[in-house]
């Protein structure tokens, strides 16, 4: 399976989690990950056959379906947005981002259309500022020597390089600029789902057990999930806080189902990711035994 960064993130940790315990070998599964540049380059691996399962914020599945490409939405990784649009000190709110540079994957990627929301919610476009692409996992970096002077960071991120740089400080918080926003998404093709339905259920009844693990074990968690960030223990420590202790953003009973994915997709869908359909999605619920 894929995964959008290239290194893992608390908000796709939950993959960590259930490797580490065992839920997924007890579900008779062997996975293995790699870690590709965005959520644009998952969905081109599934959609090509190099991968069998995706992991991606929602946005790059759309897109990929609305381009015909026929994917299908078994699960969320997190169906809350775990990120904020993170500024140094001269950039005091969202609307002093004009003819500044600000970090991005790539266009159409989960990142660039989160810098799009933030713009929008000023009454600015990205012909306000300067496109500059960055790695995820370079963004803190770019941040501090200069070469940016925004970045929508993961909350690990975010508590790391305001931890490293004083004045870095978080001017949007974007599960509050689009609360309704569906976000993580676990994806395969339609032609894999009608053939491995069974190893489908099986994979999110793993990681239904790991979200439910994580909730009730924070110091096992964290330590798996530092090993996996590349992150002190004392910086997860405080992501998982926020993520898990105020947030609550890993589903622990259902799937991705329509009636939440409906109203989440409009802030992207207006800013022009896409305008056309949304992939499927199996509606599944697997509660983990």
């Amino acid at each position: 399976m894929g995964l959008p960064t290239g290194v893992t993130s608390f908000a796709n940790s939950d993959i960590a989690v259930a490797t580490e315990k065992g839920f997924l070998a007890e579900a008779g599964l062997a996975v293995e990950t790699q870690n590709l540049r965005s959520g644009v380059s998952v969905v081109q691996g599934v959609v090509g056959g190099a991968l069998e399962i995706g992991g991606a914020s929602i946005e790059p599945v759309v897109n990929a379906a609305a381009g015909g490409g026929d994917t299908v939405i078994i699960g969320a990784y997190t169906d809350k947005l775990t990120v904020a649009a993170v500024a140094p000190a001269e950039v005091a709110t969202a609307a002093d981002l004009r003819g500044r540079q600000v970090g991005v994957q790539e266009v159409g990627a989960f990142r660039e259309v989160m810098t799009r929301l933030v713009l929008e919610s000023v009454g600015l476009t990205p012909n306000d500022v300067q496109y500059i692409p960055v790695d995820a996992q370079s963004y803190n970096a770019a941040l501090v020597d200069g070469r940016i002077q925004n970045a929508i960071l993961q909350t690990e991120q975010a508590v790391a390089v305001q931890r490293e740089q004083p004045g870095m400080h978080v001017i949007a918080k974007m599960d509050e600029v689009v609360p309704e926003y569906h976000y993580g998404t676990y994806f395969v093709s339609r032609s894999w789902l009608e053939a491995n339905r069974d190893v489908a259920v099986r994979f999110m009844t793993a990681l239904t057990r790991a979200h439910r693990f994580m909730y009730e074990n924070k110091d096992e968690t964290v330590a798996i999930v530092a090993k996996t960030t590349e992150y002190d223990e004392s910086v997860i420590a405080e992501a998982y806080d926020r993520l898990l202790g105020e947030q609550g953003v890993f589903p622990v009973n259902t799937g991705s189902t329509r009636p939440a994915s409906r109203p989440r997709c409009g802030g992207w869908r207006r800013s022009g990711s896409s305008r056309t359909r949304r992939p499927s999605t199996t509606g599944s619920s697997t509660p983990a035994p």
